[in-house]
């Protein structure tokens, strides 16, 4: 029935338009890898050594960047879903943002518990498994008709998806020292923009066309098309990932030798903590607070960036779709130049504060020049960049004094800490829009938890963050 109702649509769309974007959109994300790739390995290491984390590059990044894109797009495309389904179904922007928050709940109840069964049973096992369950469940929120099965099919998604995130930062540290680490996150986390890039028009491009085909509404269209490729990944990710540097048959033994030794050096600078230990330390707590301060900003932009955009005065959802791609590319590009600089210099903290400064200054202006739709783009696009920057920048701080099973818990427990803004934000600000009828309050809510979280961040002490 979906492969027919393509086959429906298709005369209705504007195909040489399509195509090119398609195709033009193909050729930029290759050649933005290469150099990004190319860029990653110019350091002051011998050529050999650089060969071969270019190697593991090429086989982990591709398909784990695929991964989140595909994760993050069916945890956001609730926002596209949004323009057509609260209409349909006599929801309002406060059901709507408590839904879209419920997620979080899910997430936070399983995200430590998670990461720990990824370090006893492998990486390749459990993130497989995350990504089919969490497709399955996005295609089933085609049956959402009340708010009840709104928030049950948000909950049980947040539930599928956890450990997904952390996952991959902890299944990182296993292939990259830290001075590498800021820039292979970022190229990793550029997935998030890389959603709105594409997801964007994509998720636009569904509800304006396929509205109605076979009976559907679009938003129930989104959430099959975009729930299906979730699951294919998962099969690739069984079959491309490898637990450990050992069991790499794809590397030879001298190239195992140059990451074993590596990884055994920076080892021997991080501290072995227990499970209890890492609930008791103040630090883990400490930066599990700030990054919930940055994680408002990004879910924030997620999931509201369409209204934001359509209450600029754009009305037709392909267009609204198209415009968002315009600040999620800026993001990529400052995430990999900000994040180059940050390693080139190993410097973190103001390069994490002043970007968030410039995210908090881009939202303000957004709302101050609604009424001059193009500086208010601009603005946004200088917003998505600062907070999708920091967010990837930030994951070099814990990760430079963590090891072990104490890593796997750390991680996880900061995440599912900010996992609690994924639920908070979006709540918050759809009370705003529910009580003022505009987005501007939970704009400024957003830009103010960003400038708490740039102050707090100049506050930790250099000698933790030098990597």
């Amino acid at each position: 029935m979906i492969i027919k109702g393509l086959l429906e649509a298709t005369p209705e769309l504007p195909k040489p338009y399509l195509g090119l974007i398609a195709k033009g959109g193909s050729y930029i994300v290759r050649r933005l890898f290469q150099y990004f790739l190319k860029q990653m390995t110019l350091t002051t290491n011998t050529s050999l050594e650089n060969a071969v984390y270019r190697k593991v590059s090429w086989r982990l990044i591709p398909i784990l960047l695929l991964g989140y894109c595909v994760a993050y797009l069916d945890r956001v495309n609730i926002s596209f879903a949004k323009l057509q389904m609260l209409n349909d179904l006599g929801m309002s922007d406060y059901v709507y943002g408590l839904g879209a928050g419920i997620f979080f709940l899910g997430y936070f109840l399983f995200e430590i518990p998670s990461n720990l069964i990824l370090h006893k049973i492998g990486a390749r096992i459990w993130i497989a498994r995350i990504a089919m369950s969490w497709g399955i469940i996005s295609g089933a929120m085609i049956f959402v008709s009340s708010p009840t099965t709104f928030y049950v099919g948000r909950f049980l998604l947040g539930i599928a998806e956890a450990g997904f995130f952390p996952g991959i930062i902890l299944y990182l540290t296993y292939w990259y020292p830290a001075h590498r680490r800021g820039r292979i996150v970022s190229l990793f986390m550029t997935a998030v923009p890389l959603a709105g890039v594409f997801g964007g028009p994509l998720s636009g491009f569904i509800l304006e066309y396929f509205n109605g085909i076979h009976g559907f509404e679009g938003w129930k269209w989104l959430f099959v098309l975009e729930g299906i490729p979730s699951c294919l990944v998962g099969v690739a990710l069984f079959f491309l990932l490898t637990d450990s540097i050992e069991q790499a048959n794809w590397l030879s033994p001298e190239e195992k030798s140059i990451l074993i030794r590596n990884m055994d050096a920076e080892e021997v600078q991080k501290s072995s903590h227990s499970i209890l230990e890492i609930f008791k330390n103040a630090k883990v707590w400490f930066l599990s607070f700030v990054y919930l301060c940055f994680v408002v900003g990004v879910y924030g932009v997620s999931f509201w960036l369409p209204s934001i955009i359509q209450g600029m005065g754009f009305v037709d959802l392909f267009d609204v779709g198209l415009l968002s791609a315009i600040p999620y590319g800026f993001s990529i590009v400052a995430m990999f130049f900000i994040s180059k600089s940050s390693d080139h210099t190993r410097e973190r903290r103001w390069h994490l504060a002043l970007t968030a400064l410039a995210g908090a200054i881009g939202l303000v202006i957004s709302v101050i020049y609604a009424h001059a739709p193009w500086i208010a783009m601009a603005a946004l696009s200088v917003a998505a960049g600062g907070v999708f920057t920091i967010v990837a920048l930030f994951w070099t701080l814990p990760t430079a004094f963590l090891g072990g099973i104490g890593a796997a818990t750390g991680i996880a427990l900061i995440n599912s800490i900010a996992a609690l803004a994924g639920f908070v934000a979006p709540y918050i600000i759809g009370l705003l829009k529910e009580c003022t009828g505009s987005t501007n309050a939970g704009v400024f809510f957003m830009a103010i938890c960003l400038v708490i979280g740039a102050f707090l961040t100049l506050l930790i002490p250099t000698r933790l963050v030098s990597s």
